[in-house]
């Protein structure tokens, strides 16, 4: 029903930056809390940061000062500019939504808790 796609991955040398990108798309009502988690080998996932539909922002400890979420409701897409990017970093990025859609018709709308594939950030010392 509802699909998210992130881009923006890659290979970047410490001190360098990247942009994540996430775009939803589907049967799409609404789209609430967005966020961003990253997945290291052999860590738990862990949130990095997120934002809410009006755009209040939270972020991990470890990013604040370096990590920057947007979004765009218009073209349902949430961002991620990383900055000074550390060999910590490294790890697979996740986008997620909560997201109601649209079941039947605009009168039958659900919920549902999306995660994107995940993009691959590594940062090279």
């Amino acid at each position: 029903q509802v699909q998210l796609v992130e881009s923006g991955g890659g290979l970047v040398q410490a001190g360098g930056s990247l942009r994540l990108s996430c775009v939803a798309s589907g049967r799409i009502f609404s789209i609430n809390a967005m966020g961003w988690y990253r997945q290291a080998p052999g860590k738990q996932r862990e949130l990095v940061a997120g934002i809410t539909s009006g755009g209040s922002t939270n972020y991990a400890d470890s990013v604040k000062g370096r990590f920057t979420i947007s979004r765009d409701n218009a073209k349902n897409t949430v961002y991620l500019q990383m900055n000074s990017l550390k060999p910590e970093d490294t790890a697979v990025y996740y986008c997620n939504a909560g997201v109601t859609y649209i079941r039947g018709s605009y009168s039958d709308l659900g919920r549902l808790e999306v995660w994107g594939q995940g993009t691959l950030v590594t940062v090279s010392s």
